[in-house]
């Protein structure tokens, strides 16, 4: 599946804290799993789809992404951003800044999910017209702290943060050619930001991703890798 014109970020500035205690040494985007930095596996889901120009937040202490990203992915015109921010919100926004106002497509780095669930995420996602807000949801819940979310039976959201719901959020989001969304009041975090879309009224829908695991703890990458061996698309190590 190669989709024209989708600019494509990813937020790969979190600290990794939690990795890092358990001995992991690297930059919570270099984790592997199965062999594959976390970065690994986006970035070959991004290439799978036809996103060849992503740009990418590191924070500060993450440098060491930008000279891996360079040396496995080639191909790839990669654009960093590397500064160490407050939230996860701050991180997307600058990621859509620097996208400009086209349609484009941002996932978190340690939302790692298997190539084909991702490519029919992308497809369904894009069959909403083009200034809807897409979320990726999953009912495989492998969060520690899941963002449920309600939608009607088009899959529009009708209530995202509760205490429950249908789906829980899935860290890839569809972003529409319209920049005025990306003019929120002060939020402290990405939830938020995706709950005021909702209860502005702006048109927000999920589709789902069949299994998504948030990458937070030694635990969540042994589930991964599990995954991964039940039998998909292997990422290799180049973008070529």
């Amino acid at each position: 599946m190669t989709v024209a014109r989708l600019g494509g970020g990813i937020i790969a500035a979190g600290d990794g804290t939690r990795l890092r205690q358990a001995g992991y040494g690297v930059p919570k985007a270099l984790v592997p799993v199965a062999g594959v930095p976390l970065i690994g596996w986006v970035l070959r889901n991004f290439v799978a789809v036809g996103i060849t120009a992503p740009v990418i937040i590191v924070n500060e202490q993450s440098r060491a992404c930008v000279a891996w990203v360079r040396e496995s992915f080639p191909a790839l015109d990669a654009d960093f951003i590397v500064k160490t921010t407050p939230s996860s919100l701050e991180s997307f926004l600058a990621v859509r800044r620097r996208l400009g106002g086209e349609r484009c497509l941002i996932s978190t780095v340690d939302s790692w999910c298997r190539p084909h669930d991702f490519a029919h995420f992308v497809e369904r996602a894009l069959r909403h017209p083009p200034e809807a807000t897409v979320l990726a949801a999953t009912s495989f819940v492998a969060d520690e702290k899941p963002l449920w979310l309600t939608a009607d039976p088009s899959g529009r959201v009708l209530e995202l943060g509760g205490p429950s719901g249908t789906l829980v959020t899935a860290g890839m989001y569809l972003l529409p050619d319209r920049p005025d969304t990306m003019a929120p009041p002060p939020l402290g975090a990405l939830r938020e930001f995706l709950g005021w879309l909702v209860r502005q009224g702006y048109p927000v829908y999920a589709e789902r991703i069949d299994m998504v695991v948030d990458v937070d703890r030694p635990e969540d990458v042994a589930l991964a890798e599990r995954l991964a061996a039940d039998g998909s698309d292997h990422p290799g190590r180049t973008g070529s």
